[in-house]
C-alpha cells in the first residue's frame, strides 16, 4: 500500500515534468498508518459534518493527498492523477480547496496549513461545547495535519501552535516529517540554518510531543497516533524520522528528490528497489482493495447518524440549529435584524468613529448570529471588536471571542481554518497598517472564496501622533488589488452597518472593513439609498448639470461634501465605500453614478495610483504618495492637503 503511493507520486510528477516526489515517497508509511488505520472519513460524502479533518500543510507533496483520495474511493479518477499539474485538472500543483473532493484547505504557502488545522480544531471544540449533550455527542472528531521542516521554519506556525497549546486543543494531532531536507540542502544538511529543538519548542507551547518515531514503520506510527488520540488535554506532535524520496536509489535523502522529477532512469531503478513491477499509473486489484475505504466510511457515517437521530429526538431545536450552522445558512428572520439595525442607525444619526459604528453594529449582530466568532490581535480596546454578548474562549471550550495575542498572521490563518471547518463566520481585528503581517492569509481566504471578515481600524493619517510606522498609506489600495477580497471603507455609521451586513451575507469570499479612529459625521440620505450603498458606490449629493464628480471614501467623503458647497460650479459627490462591489455592477448603473465624459476628482488619504482607473489622465487625485508624520490628526490632514479648500483648488484645475 505504501509503495502504491510512491509509484503514483513518481509517475505523476514524471508525466507532468514538474512536481515534488520526495515527500510523498518519504511519508508513504505514515499515510498508511493514518488513512488506513485511524482516519474517520467517508469518501462517498466528503462533507459529512463529523469527519476527521486532514490537512497537508507541506502542500508541495500534493501527490500524496491526491493518491490517497483516489485510492480510498473519492471521486477523483486515475485520469486526473495522470493530468497532474495540467490546465483545468482537479490535481493542481498544490492542493486547492473546492477543486478535488476531500481537499479541506488550500495549502502550499508553508506554515499556513498547520495554522488552518488549529482553526479547525478550535471550531470542533466550540461546536462540541455548544451542541453536545450527555450521551449525545454529535461533534466528536479530530484534526490531523502533516507538516515538514519548511512549515516549522515559517513564523506563522509558531504563532498558531503556541495558541493551540494555550487552548488545550486535545483533538489536534500533527505529524512532523523530519527528513532533514529543504531546497538549499543538496547534501541533506539543514543545520546551517535550522537547529531548533522541535521537541522542547512544542513542549514549551503545552503540546504532548511523541519523539523519535520511525516514519517508515507503520506499526510504530500507528502506536504514536493511538497515543496521541488518548491525550485529550493537549495537542500532540509526532516527530517522525523519514528519508525523503525513500526507494529512489540515487536521489533518496538528497535535495534532488524534493522538487523535480526523478527521471526515467531513476524511476526504473526505484521500481526495482521497492519491487514494484507495474506499469505507470497501474494499481493491482489487491492493493486497491486494501486501500478502499468506501464501506468503512459508510459504516462510520451510519453510526454517527444513529447518534444524531437520538440527539434529534431529545433535542429537536438544537438539532435543527446544528444543521443550519454546518450548512452555512443564516438564521430565519435575519433580514429583520438588518432592518432594525438600519433603522436604529438612522434614528440616532450619530457623529462617531466608524470603528465605534462597527462595534454598535456588532452589538446587534453577535446576539443574533451565534456563528460569529470574533477576535483581536491584542487590540480589542482599540478596534472595538468586543461587545456585551462577548464570551472569551479558553481551555474549557465554549465562547465566541478569541484573544489571539500579538499574532496577526496566525490570526488570519486560524480564521481561515474556522471558516473552512464550517459552523462559524470568523472576524478578527487589528490596525490596518498591520494587515501587512497577515496579507498571505488574506490572499488564501480570497483564493479559497471563504467567508472571513477583517476589522482593520486606524485607517489613515487620522491615527495621528503614532506616526508613519502606524499610519497606513498604501494599504487600502494594496488590499483592493487582491482578487475576490471586498474592501469596504465606510464614511459613516450607515455605510459601516451596510458593510457589516453585506460581509455576513457574502458566502463566496472574504471582506475587509477599513475603519476610522476619528469621529465622522452622519450623512443625511434620501430613502432607498441603503440599496445603493450595497452596490459599493452611489450618488450621495447631486447637482443639476454637474461639471465634475468628486469621488471619495471613508473620512474624505466629508471633504468632498464641504468642497461641493465652496465650488462656484455644480459638482456631484459620489461615495464609493467598496470599489470591487461597484465594479461588479452593470455598466448602466456605473455610468449613472460616474457619468461618462464628466471630469472626476478622487479623494482618499492614501496612494493615488489606484484611483486613476476611475478618474483617467484628465482627472485628478487628492491623495498622499509619501509616508506620514507624527502629529495630531487635524494638523496632518491640513499639512498634506486634505482640506475642502485644496479639493476646491484641484477641482478647478481639471474642469475646463
Amino acid at each position: 500500500m505504501a509503495n502504491a503511493l510512491r509509484a503514483l507520486a513518481m509517475d505523476a510528477v514524471q508525466a507532468a515534468n514538474s512536481g515534488h516526489p520526495g515527500m510523498p515517497m518519504g511519508m508513504a508509511e505514515i499515510a498508511v498508518a493514518l488513512w488506513h488505520r485511524n482516519l474517520s472519513h467517508n469518501p462517498a460524502n466528503p462533507a459529512w459534518p463529523n469527519r476527521d479533518r486532514f490537512v497537508l500543510s507541506n502542500g508541495h507533496g500534493s501527490m500524496l493527498l491526491y493518491s490517497l483520495l483516489h485510492l480510498t474511493g473519492y471521486d477523483l479518477p486515475m485520469g486526473e492523477l495522470e493530468r497532474f499539474r495540467k490546465l483545468r485538472s482537479k490535481t493542481p500543483g498544490h492542493p486547492e480547496y473546492g477543486c478535488a473532493p476531500g481537499v479541506e484547505t488550500t495549502t502550499g504557502p508553508l506554515g499556513q496549513g498547520i495554522s488552518n488545522a488549529v482553526g479547525m480544531a478550535i471550531a470542533e471544540k466550540l461546536l462540541a461545547a455548544e451542541f453536545n449533550r450527555p450521551g449525545h455527542e454529535i461533534v466528536d472528531h479530530r484534526t490531523y495535519a502533516f507538516l515538514g521542516d519548511g512549515c516549522m521554519m515559517e513564523g506563522v506556525s509558531h504563532e498558531a501552535c503556541a495558541l493551540a497549546g494555550t487552548l488545550g486543543l486535545g483533538k489536534l494531532i500533527a505529524v512532523y516529517d523530519d527528513n532533514g531536507i529543504s531546497i538549499d540542502s543538496e547534501k541533506g544538511n539543514i543545520k546551517q540554518w535550522y537547529t531548533d529543538d522541535v521537541r522542547r519548542r512544542f513542549e514549551s507551547y503545552g503540546w504532548q510531543v511523541i519523539p523519535n518515531v520511525d516514519g517508515h514503520d507503520i506499526d510504530a506510527v500507528d502506536r504514536a497516533l493511538r497515543k496521541a488520540k488518548r491525550e485529550t488535554a493537549r495537542p500532540s506532535l509526532i516527530c517522525a524520522r523519514t528519508i525523503i524520496g525513500k526507494g529512489a536509489p540515487a536521489k533518496a535523502n538528497t535535495g534532488g528528490a524534493h522538487g523535480a522529477p526523478l527521471g526515467e532512469k531513476e524511476i526504473a531503478a526505484a521500481r526495482e528497489a521497492i519491487g514494484w513491477k507495474h506499469a505507470p499509473f497501474e494499481i493491482p486489484d489487491d492493493v486497491r482493495q486494501g486501500w478502499d475505504a468506501k464501506d468503512k466510511g459508510k459504516r462510520a457515517e451510519r453510526r454517527w447518524k444513529r447518534i444524531y437521530s437520538a440527539y434529534e429526538k431529545a433535542n429537536p431545536e438544537l438539532a435543527q440549529e446544528f444543521l443550519r450552522r454546518v450548512s452555512g445558512a443564516l438564521p430565519p428572520g435575519f433580514s429583520s435584524v438588518i432592518d432594525s439595525l438600519f433603522k436604529d442607525v438612522t434614528a440616532k444619526a450619530e457623529t462617531i468613529a466608524t470603528r465605534k459604528a462597527s462595534q454598535n453594529a456588532l452589538e446587534a449582530l453577535v446576539p443574533a448570529l451565534p456563528e460569529l466568532v470574533g477576535g483581536s490581535a491584542d487590540l480589542a480596546g482599540s478596534n472595538l471588536t468586543m461587545v456585551k454578548a462577548t464570551r472569551p474562549i479558553g481551555k474549557e471550550g465554549g465562547g465566541n471571542y478569541l484573544f489571539y495575542g500579538v499574532r496577526e498572521f496566525g490570526m488570519g490563518a486560524i480564521m481561515n481554518g474556522l471558516a473552512l471547518h464550517g459552523g462559524f463566520i470568523p472576524y478578527g481585528g487589528t490596525f490596518l497598517v498591520f494587515s501587512d503581517y497577515m496579507r498571505n492569509a488574506l490572499r488564501m481566504a480570497a483564493l479559497m472564496g471563504i467567508r472571513t471578515i477583517y476589522v482593520f481600524t486606524h485607517d489613515s493619517l487620522g491615527l495621528g501622533e503614532d506616526g508613519p510606522t502606524h499610519q497606513p498609506i498604501e494599504h487600502a489600495s494594496s488590499l483592493r488589488l487582491i482578487p475576490n477580497l471586498d474592501v469596504w471603507r465606510p464614511c459613516d455609521a450607515m455605510e459601516t452597518a451596510v458593510a457589516w451586513t453585506t460581509a455576513i451575507q457574502r458566502k463566496n469570499g472574504p471582506t475587509a472593513l477599513l475603519l476610522s479612529r476619528q469621529n465622522l459625521p452622519f450623512e443625511k440620505r434620501q430613502d432607498g439609498v441603503v440599496d445603493q450603498i450595497q452596490k459599493g458606490g452611489y450618488v450621495l449629493a447631486d447637482a443639476p448639470g454637474a461639471k465634475a464628480i468628486l469621488l471619495a471614501t471613508g473620512s474624505e467623503v466629508q471633504l468632498a461634501l464641504a468642497a461641493q458647497k465652496l465650488l462656484d460650479f455644480p459638482v456631484r459627490v459620489v461615495s464609493m465605500p467598496c470599489t470591487s462591489v461597484f465594479d461588479r455592477q452593470p455598466q448602466q448603473y456605473r455610468d449613472s453614478v460616474l457619468t461618462p465624459g464628466v471630469r472626476r476628482i478622487a479623494i482618499e488619504a492614501g496612494v493615488t495610483d489606484f484611483w486613476r482607473k476611475y478618474v483617467g489622465l484628465e482627472g485628478a487625485v487628492v491623495g498622499i504618495d509619501r509616508f506620514g508624520e507624527s502629529a495630531p490628526a487635524p494638523e496632518l490632514f491640513k499639512h498634506f492637503g486634505f482640506t475642502p479648500e485644496n479639493v476646491v483648488k484641484v477641482a478647478r484645475s481639471v474642469v475646463p
